[in-house]
């Protein structure tokens, strides 16, 4: 019986191990199927990273550049930061212009220049504290040459951002004043014409800044913007029978003996329609004591020469049209003994006044005819007109003559083509008729703009 049972043994045995190897063989089968998938998972995620890497790459070089908006109503290139998550933002814009007299030339030249070319740096720290500046190259080089003075460089606003609620936030630096279209959104593919509105230039002396601090926000939803700052105030030394432009101090070492502050409100109703205001007060003295010329070894006090500036303006831009209007007038106390004092100590000439009262208003009208000829075009060319009066000797003070020729009617005609909304090609032509007999030469003018 033991005989018979051994070949079964054995084969049991064989069998066993015949199943152990099999089962052994398998085994490495599985273990490599498993090892294959994960390196095929590990292959996957590296593809993944490599891809990500160099997508940041080249967004780090190259960002992909998100559709410019205005923020708290700054320019749009200006606002960049704004749509950060964190870190370093860059934006700028340039524009130049060539300039044709005609007629009543006065020894004035036909001239081209490089403007300004513009770097927007900032840099959001967290959430609600980021930093946002402009840095501005004006007329190509600081050095002089044959054929005019140099350009500058300038900081034309610095300031750190705290973002509270939507509804209050504060702002501290060197400060662009919230007043009128242009003094905060200066960009060239965003207003019409070469050459900015002189209104926005003598009167609002765009661009206008100082150091200050003050509050900003948005109120029922995004209907009313609003803006309140305490600012350095003018210097009234500057100030001549053109306006109020030489009075800034812009940020350089100023006098701060008289602080001024300026409110500024944006209602937007509907989307397409913008109503606003401003309004600004400040003494310009800044109790200062100067030599006479006119007397030598004699000085002179310049009067507080208290201003009162205000603007109110409106927008609507619908369906390809565009409308756009603006007042401002200026207030200037003391404005007598203001023009006593600057004629005393050479600053302005024995017959020059500096008025008591300053005004000005513009409107114009823009539509783009692209849309009408290609309905999917991206492209825009938007014919303009714009009607403009300046009167910087509006008023001159009990006892001075003030100078009709300072009364300046004009009408600007041209056009601005945009390939894409970043670039602008500009055209225009613009007939000046001064008051009281003055002549002043119409502009022919083509300029060239771009934001980034």
């Amino acid at each position: 019986m033991k005989g018979s049972k051994r070949p079964r043994g054995v084969a049991g045995l064989l069998a066993g191990l015949w199943l152990g190897a099999a089962a052994h063989a398998a085994e490495p089968g599985d273990a490599e199927r498993a090892r294959d998938d994960r390196i095929g998972e590990l292959e996957r995620k590296v593809e993944v990273l490599t891809e990500e890497l160099a997508r940041t790459r080249a967004e780090q070089a190259v960002p992909e550049e998100p559709g410019l908006a205005s923020v708290f109503g700054l320019g749009p290139a200006a606002s960049k930061v704004y749509g950060v998550a964190r870190g370093l933002s860059l934006g700028g814009y340039g524009e130049g212009f060539y300039q044709k007299l005609v007629g009543d030339e006065g020894g004035a030249r036909d001239s081209a220049d490089l403007l300004r070319l513009v770097l927007y740096p900032g840099y959001k720290f967290t959430d609600r504290i980021l930093f946002n500046s402009e840095i501005e190259f004006e007329h190509a080089t600081t050095a002089s040459t044959k054929s005019a003075g140099g350009g500058s460089v300038s900081v034309e606003f610095a300031n750190l951002d705290f973002l509270l609620t939507d509804w209050a936030n504060a702002r501290a630096g060197l400060l662009l004043v919230p007043m009128g279209f242009l003094n905060e959104i200066h960009e060239p593919p965003f207003y019409y014409g070469t050459n900015r509105p002189d209104v926005e230039r003598q009167i609002l002396p765009t661009t206008w800044r100082e150091n200050g601090v003050g509050l900003f926000g948005r109120v029922l939803g995004d209907q009313l913007e609003y803006k309140v700052y305490g600012l350095n105030g003018f210097n009234a030394e500057g100030f001549d029978s053109t306006g109020l432009r030489e009075g800034r101090q812009q940020g350089n070492r100023v006098l701060a003996e008289h602080l001024a502050f300026v409110a500024s409100l944006d209602w937007t109703p509907v989307e397409p329609l913008q109503l606003g205001g401003s309004v600004y007060y400040g003494k310009t003295g800044q109790n200062q004591v100067l030599a006479s010329v006119a007397m030598p070894g004699t000085s002179v006090a310049i009067p507080d020469a208290p201003l009162h500036l205000w603007e109110v303006h409106g927008q609507l831009e619908a369906f390809g049209l565009h409308l756009r209007g603006l007042f401002a007038m200026a207030h200037l106390g003391q404005a007598g003994a203001l023009t006593a004092a600057l004629r005393s100590i050479g600053e302005i000439g024995g017959s020059e006044t500096v008025a008591r009262e300053m005004l000005g208003v513009y409107g114009e009208i823009a539509y783009d005819v692209l849309p009408l000829l290609f309905p999917d075009t991206e492209m825009s060319l938007q014919p303009f007109f714009r009607y403009e009066y300046l009167d910087t000797q509006g008023e001159a003070p009990s006892g001075f003559a003030g100078s009709a020729a300072r009364a300046v009617e004009s009408h600007t005609v041209g056009f601005s083509f945009e390939p894409i909304p970043q670039v602008v090609i500009k055209a225009d032509y613009r007939s000046r008729d001064a008051k009281g007999g003055a002549t002043a030469p119409d502009e022919f003018n083509l300029g060239m703009g771009f934001v980034f």
